[in-house]
């Protein structure tokens, strides 16, 4: 049997758009990832396929100096079981990064191995620091060198008197808990003691904290602050130009950290805007969605399908299920010809897109009003329509079209609350560690809320977390539940909530 190739890859320093397209392939295709403790674990639920096992490296030994063989013995185990392994790593795996020691150890035990670069943290943290490592008038040159270095070693491996003179940056991965002798080691080699420094800590992430000060001060000042590992050290002239360059810190909703409740397939466009605008979103779904308890009404439908004139779409959960579901009875898209196809707004449409269907009807407005509204204007009086939507929800649409036409409802999905007491957002909430919480329907309303203990609903009602609704209906749930609402988007779209964060975020 040929053994697969075991993959080092490089997850980049922690923003989910720096993983190479390399790196999400080889993700994709794994069977067990083994990943430092660092790498966010968002990377993985987006990347990962069902079913591939997910292993932290602090969870194989407790014993840091332990840690090297178990996970050398679970990757070639693994390896020679046929399982593909990617052996998942911060920034890049070669650059501090171990990768290679380890493809020394995998290559001696007969296993091929492949390397896939990253972005590294120092790259990513000069970049959204505003800190340029080369510059034509300050420098032409870089050096990265670690502040951790092997306890193996007799002595050390560091050149400080030539460091202290080196004609460009210095970068200094892993130095936090040494930066105080860092500093002494270049100032009494020669270094000016005044010479620009900057200790970025979570770098290219919403939680990314900067510490500015001359070399002799900076010990002081990140001390100071707080500031503790992960953090990358810059230290010459470039760092003056961070206060023309800087732009990731200056985004509208950075260090802002966001709740996101839709359901965790639709989270996504959500949580990727948040990310590009500096938030941390947090995503605990409100509802989970599943099948119906009944199929059969839906059944029933898809077999009279040539009686009705309309079919109306309330989501794009919606679409989905009632046109799988079309599928899976041996039915496709000619059973639709003779129909009319409605939707309450753009996502909707898009869903049905998807299926190469274009809608007829989407109001200009995305509530039920007015998609009831429309239709009136549209439908003829004694017409049948068929309504496709959740088991749960307002029934304003059915009630008014019922008015002038012969309407059927069906459930064709579920909406299960999927909120527990026990939570760990919930945690956070009660923390103070969240400032906004985003509510995209009247039933995440209702779920969430409904989970919320004292302390939670007290710092809801004192506004020190911003409820922020996609609607005024959602909005109205929310006031009859006991809460104020902090903002509402213009438009019922991600990106009108989105532009509601943005207003209320603003200084």
């Amino acid at each position: 049997m040929t053994l697969p190739v075991v993959s080092l890859v490089g997850a980049g320093p922690g923003h989910p758009g720096l993983l190479t397209l390399r790196a999400a392939e080889r993700l994709r295709q794994a069977d067990l990832v083994i990943y430092d403790k660092l790498v966010p674990i968002d990377l993985l639920a987006e990347h990962l396929p069902d079913g591939a096992e997910r292993v932290c490296v602090a969870d194989l030994v407790k014993c840091h100096d332990d840690r090297r063989a178990s996970i050398h013995d679970t990757i070639i185990t693994a390896a020679r079981q046929g399982r593909r392994v990617v052996r998942l790593k911060g920034g890049d795996p070669s650059l501090f990064g171990r990768a290679g020691e380890e493809a020394q150890a995998l290559r001696a035990a007969g296993l091929e191995v492949e390397i896939v670069p990253g972005v590294t943290a120092a790259l990513g943290a000069a970049a959204f620091a505003g800190i340029p490592l080369t510059h034509r008038h300050h420098a032409s040159a870089v050096a990265f060198l670690t502040g951790h270095e092997s306890p193996d070693k007799p002595e050390s491996a560091l050149d400080w008197a030539n460091l202290a003179h080196f004609p460009g940056t210095l970068v200094i991965y892993m130095g936090m808990s040494r930066l105080e002798s860092i500093a002494r080691q270049l100032i009494d080699n020669g270094k000016d003691q005044q010479t620009p420094a900057a200790a970025v800590q979570w770098a290219t992430t919403g939680d990314q904290h900067t510490v500015e000060a001359s070399l002799a001060e900076l010990p002081a000042r990140v001390k100071a602050a707080g500031m503790t590992a992960p953090a990358i050290v810059f230290i010459g002239s470039v760092v003056e130009l961070r206060q023309h360059v800087a732009w990731f810190e200056r985004q509208p909703l950075f260090g802002k950290r966001i709740l996101v409740t839709r359901p965790r397939h639709q989270a996504g466009e959500l949580v990727h805007r948040l990310i590009e605008l500096g938030a941390v979103p947090l995503v605990q779904p409100g509802v989970a969605i599943g099948p119906p308890a009944d199929w059969a009404p839906v059944d029933a439908a898809l077999g009279q399908l040539q009686s009705y004139q309309w079919i109306v779409f309330t989501s794009a959960n919606g679409v989905h299920a009632f046109l799988r579901r079309l599928r899976a009875r041996g039915l496709d898209l000619r059973a639709l010809s003779h129909v009319q196809l409605a939707c309450i707004g753009p996502k909707t449409a898009a869903a049905l897109r998807e299926y190469h269907l274009d809608p007829d009807l989407v109001p200009a407005r995305f509530q039920s009003e007015d998609l009831a509204e429309a239709l009136q204007g549209h439908v003829q009086p004694g017409q049948r329509i068929l309504l496709a939507r959740a088991d749960r929800g307002r029934e304003l649409l059915r009630e008014e079209l019922a008015k002038t036409c012969e309407v059927e409802q069906v459930a064709v999905y579920s909406q299960v609350d999927a909120i527990e007491p026990t939570s760990r957002v919930l945690d956070s909430l009660r923390r103070g560690e969240i400032d906004f919480i985003t509510l995209t329907s009247s039933n995440i309303a209702k779920a969430l809320i409904q989970q919320l203990d004292l302390p939670c609903r007290a710092r809801l009602e004192s506004g020190a977390v911003g409820l922020v609704s996609i609607s005024s209906v959602t909005s109205a749930e929310i006031r009859q539940l006991g809460l104020p609402v902090a903002a509402e988007a213009t438009e019922a779209t991600t990106e009108g909530l989105v532009e509601a964060l943005i207003q209320l975020a603003a200084p």
